[in-house]
């Protein structure tokens, strides 16, 4: 087998046990690795009613075949299991030094299962595994762990990934950080490990899996780094990070600003470049990556460095709560990746709570303190109070439709799809967007198809997915849902998803590191059979189509703006995404035949019956 090394480590904390699972070459083939085999391996314990943090509940960690090869951006790992926020499949993606350090240490991936009776973290060095006592890092921030594990194990070169305050606690918006402030933010998966008493997974080696055609990988790699060198925004990504797109963004009306209400707002003070006219800003890079979009940022008066915020987390806590105040943006991000917090959920839950307190729905006494738009110090606060469940932020911890159902609101007013939060692009600005996020299989999520950037004008010509009019809902339904399972194969190789290379070139990566001849019709293939097994997995749990919508908050026109007066038309892009994908209208469930079509015939039988 070539590119794998054909196990996973398996864990169970009840027993405190270890052992190797084999993975058959039929079964990579099938689903290639990371978010999407980690589907396929939770699939068979996921049932009707179950609780996400119940001891049974799996956590799954996975790299995929591209993983310390020398193809660029690669160093990627999925994280997986069901949703502690939503309570549909969840899952999250990260990178940083840790993917490579996982799949170094002799394993493709770990599933993990059962409930520690203390504090402990995994210790997995060169195809061994330890579990060991944490007791000495439980209550430390997720620096501190990293330090303090450095220390203990008296190792160079580790790879680290943890949960900090946040996880302990199961906040529910929890997230698991790794090396330098990376983040797998989503779904609130740090929860769930912290359910376990699993503090963090320490990974060690450079045990590297055959490849198939060696010196065909090489050449490879060489043409994605010029594919990479000679894409137009690569040299955006260098100089301003993530940041890059906040001017042409507000432009077209992308970043949601004041909770969804507005689009125009004074842009100027939360760019890159006003970044790094107030800041000294580094470049940071996840390993093997030519890009470096990661900040390094250092207080020019106090000498402070912290990790600089990308944009989603900017815009979250920035124009979306009215905020322009570069410090307190800082601060907050920095505090979400000390103790472990989604900086998108809780940007977007502070904005709702000063939308409500405008409107007189939570009051200064509720709250404590005074949250008005803007209000920098009461933004920090709120995080702080978020991350340990003080007050008012026991509520907010949770999202937005807990908010809602909790304060009697509208469901309509909370910003989310699946009970997870929107990222900061406005569905009314790009329609194919809005249908991705109506129907992506964690929720609200700019990742699982970013078809803005198909219509800013990144075209796949393998499936004739091409740029249009971003204002309409003509046609985007079908291609909406190509580029959702083209992209969402990524997070299964597992691959940046600002890696500019083509379907034809990660065939031909696939075919000389597997040996597998992979045509791009067969990854779409493999795309969509990952988006049908997820939303089988969340059909089991009770899922239906009535949570593919977009609230009224996020979609009903703006009186401002590049997108005044307009809206996507969902019935329409639904109508067309669903008849693509061969989903029932009426049950929202993919139809048996499909799932037969793409060799699910098991999952058929289960959500049919025999």
């Amino acid at each position: 087998m070539y590119g794998y090394h054909g196990r996973f480590l398996k864990v169970d904390l009840d027993t405190h046990t270890t052992e190797d699972m084999p993975i058959s070459e039929n079964i990579y083939r099938k689903y290639i690795g990371g978010a999407t085999l980690a589907a396929h391996l939770i699939y068979p314990h996921v049932k009707k009613g179950m609780d996400p943090l119940a001891p049974s509940s799996p956590l799954v960690f996975a790299t995929g075949p591209f993983a310390l090869t020398s193809i660029p951006m690669v160093s990627r790992y999925a994280v997986a299991g069901i949703s502690p926020l939503t309570g549909w499949w969840g899952e999250a993606t990260s990178g940083g030094a840790f993917p490579f350090k996982l799949k170094g240490a002799g394993y493709d991936g770990i599933f993990i299962t059962g409930r520690s009776d203390k504090p402990v973290y995994l210790f997995i060095d060169k195809g061994t595994a330890e579990i060991r006592d944490a007791a000495s890092i439980w209550g430390k921030d997720t620096y501190e762990v990293q330090a303090l594990l450095k220390e203990e194990l008296g190792l160079t070169g580790l790879g680290m990934a943890s949960i900090g305050t946040a996880g302990e606690n199961m906040v529910k918006t929890a997230a698991i950080q790794n090396d330098a402030g990376r983040s797998a933010g989503r779904c609130g998966l740090g929860a769930l490990m912290g359910s376990k008493n699993l503090k963090a997974v320490v990974a060690s080696g450079n045990m590297r899996t055959e490849l198939a055609e060696p010196t065909r990988v090489t050449e490879l790699a060489k043409e994605a780094h010029a594919t990479i060198k000679q894409n137009f925004i690569t040299i955006a990504y260098k100089e301003y990070g993530t940041l890059l797109y906040s001017d042409m963004a507000m432009t077209l009306a992308d970043v949601p600003a004041k909770y969804f209400t507005k689009s125009v707002f004074p842009v100027e003070k939360v760019t890159g470049q006003t970044l790094r006219q107030k800041y000294l800003v580094e470049n940071y890079a996840c390993a093997g990556c030519p890009i470096g979009c990661g900040r390094e940022v250092t207080d020019l008066k106090t000498g402070k460095t912290v990790d600089g915020p990308e944009y989603e987390t900017t815009m979250a806590f920035g124009p979306l709560c009215m905020n322009f105040d570069l410090d307190s943006i800082l601060a907050c991000n920095h505090l979400c990746n000390t103790h472990g917090i989604d900086t998108i959920a809780a940007g977007v839950s502070i904005a709702y709570a000063m939308y409500l307190y405008e409107r007189g729905a939570i009051t200064k006494e509720m709250a404590g303190m005074e949250i008005g738009w803007g209000d920098a110090e009461a933004i920090v606060k709120l995080v702080e109070m978020i991350i340990n469940g003080e007050g008012i932020g026991k509520l907010l911890s949770r999202g937005t439709l807990a908010m809602a159902r909790e304060l009697g609101r509208d469901e309509g007013e909370a910003a989310q799809v699946k009970g997870m939060e929107f990222p900061m692009h406005d569905p009314r600005a790009f329609h194919g967007m809005a249908v991705s996020y109506a129907t992506g299989p964690r929720g609200a999520c700019h990742l699982k198809g970013d078809y803005y950037s198909v219509d800013l004008g990144t075209p796949v010509m393998e499936y004739m997915i091409l740029p249009g009019d971003r204002l309409s809902s003509v046609g985007k339904g079908e291609s909406a849902a190509k580029y959702q399972s083209f992209k969402d194969l990524y997070d299964s190789f597992a691959l940046c998803k600002f890696s500019p290379l083509t379907a034809t070139q990660l065939g031909r990566i696939m075919k000389a590191i597997t040996g597998w001849d992979v045509t791009p019709d067969e990854i779409l293939t493999t795309g969509d059979r990952s988006i049908n097994l997820k939303r089988a997995i969340s059909n089991k749990l009770g899922l239906t189509r009535d949570q593919d919508k977009i609230p009224k908050i996020c979609l009903e026109p703006l009186k401002e703006g590049s997108t005044a007066g307009t809206s996507p038309d969902m019935d329409l892009l639904l109508h067309d995404y669903y008849a693509y994908r061969k989903w029932d209208w009426e049950t929202g469930m993919p139809a048996r035949e499909k799932l037969e079509e793409l060799g699910l015939s098991e999952v058929g039988r289960d959500l049919y019956g025999s």
